[in-house]
């Protein structure tokens, strides 16, 4: 993320529990494996959109292989939530 200019460095991983009551307008899920594995977040007034992309992490290469694998769903998932603004906030 650093290299397309986003500071992810301080970001941490939280368990669902943690936004009990929050209000959500969209939730979007981007991997079959957490949406089938992950505790389902309660939020009867969100809407829910999936799009299942290729997870990086399971390439195997060199490094410069699996650097690749991420920049490409990097980028994929780049342009899945600039076409989701456009459709669905704009």
């Amino acid at each position: 993320m650093k290299e397309a200019g986003i500071d992810i460095s301080s970001h941490t991983s939280n368990h669902v529990d943690e936004y009990q009551g929050t209000q959500w307008d969209f939730i979007l899920t981007v991997c079959d494996h957490a949406k089938e594995n992950c505790p389902y977040l309660p939020a009867p007034n969100a809407k829910r959109f999936h799009h299942n992309f290729f997870d990086p992490s399971k390439v195997e290469g060199n490094n410069e292989e699996k650097h690749a694998a991420f920049l490409k769903t990097r980028e994929q998932i780049r342009d899945y939530i600039i076409t989701f603004v456009n459709e669905n906030l704009t």
